[in-house]
C-alpha cells in the first residue's frame, strides 16, 4: 500500500455500519482475535458491563426460550389434533353400529355433546318434515324444506359450500338455537354432502372465542363428511 493510500485509509472515518457489515460477514472474527474479547464490553441493564460472549449467550438463551415456547405450542396443537382424531374415530365406530335412523340421530347428538364439548347442536336435514314424524330427537334434529323461507339467512353459507366458524347472524342464531340463542357466543356451521344437498350441522358454544374465523376447520369438515355418509344410509 502506498504512503498516500495508507494516509487516506487512516484518515477515513469508520462508520458503525461498516463495522457491523464486516463482523456480519466474518462471524469467526473473534475466534481468530480472541485477545480482543477481554477489552470489549457492552452496557448492562444493572449498570455494569458484560462481555460480548456473555451478551451473545444471553441472546441465544432468549432465542432458545422462544423456540421452546413455539415447540410447546406445536406439541399442544398436535395433542389436541390427536384427541379430536380419536373422538371422530370413536363416533365413526358408534355410527357404524346402529341400524336405524332414530338410533343414529340419538347417537350422533350424544357424541357431539360429550365428545366435542358442544353447548348446543342442531342437525338440519333438507327434506319433507312429514316423512320424519317418527324421529323424536328434540331440537337437535330439524327437517326443513330446502326452499323454506326460514333458510334465507343461510343462503351465503349454503352457496359457499364451506365450513364457517365465528359469530353468526341473529336470524341464524334464533332459527337454530331458539330460546337458547342468547346463550350462544360462537358457532360452527358444517355443510353436509356435496353442494349441501343433505343439510348442515350447527354447533354452538357459550364461549365467544371457541369458534373463530381463523381456526382450522379440517376436523369439522371431516365430521361433516362422516355425518353425510351416515345419513346417506337412510
Amino acid at each position: 500500500m502506498s504512503t498516500q493510500a495508507e494516509a487516506d485509509y487512516a484518515n477515513e472515518e469508520l462508520s458503525e455500519q461498516s463495522v457491523h457489515d464486516y463482523l456480519a460477514s466474518h462471524p469467526d472474527f473473534f475466534e481468530e482475535h480472541a485477545n480482543l474479547l477481554s477489552s470489549l464490553n457492552l452496557p448492562h441493564t444493572t449498570g455494569g458491563a458484560v462481555s460480548l460472549v456473555e451478551r451473545q449467550v444471553s441472546i441465544l438463551r432468549q432465542k432458545d426460550l422462544s423456540l421452546q415456547k413455539q415447540l410447546k405450542e406445536l406439541i399442544e396443537v398436535a395433542r389436541a389434533n390427536d384427541l379430536l382424531s380419536a373422538k371422530i374415530h370413536k363416533l365413526t365406530m358408534q355410527l357404524f353400529a346402529v341400524s336405524d335412523l332414530k338410533t343414529m340421530i340419538i347417537t350422533l347428538e350424544e357424541g357431539i355433546r360429550s365428545g366435542f364439548g358442544a353447548d348446543q347442536a342442531v342437525l338440519v336435514v333438507f327434506g319433507d318434515p312429514g316423512a320424519f314424524n317418527d324421529i323424536d330427537a328434540g331440537r337437535f334434529f330439524r327437517v326443513v324444506d330446502k326452499d323454506c323461507d326460514a333458510l334465507s339467512p343461510f343462503s351465503a353459507f349454503l352457496a359457499s359450500r364451506a365450513t364457517r366458524c365465528g359469530k353468526i347472524r341473529d336470524a341464524q342464531r334464533d332459527f337454530l338455537f331458539q330460546e337458547d340463542a342468547n346463550e350462544i357466543g360462537s358457532s360452527a356451521l358444517v355443510p353436509l354432502g356435496i353442494d349441501n344437498e343433505i343439510g348442515f350441522l350447527a354447533i354452538g358454544s357459550a364461549d365467544a372465542n371457541h369458534f373463530h374465523p381463523s381456526m382450522s376447520t379440517d376436523f369439522l369438515t371431516r365430521l361433516g363428511d362422516l355425518l353425510a355418509g351416515a345419513l346417506k344410509r337412510y
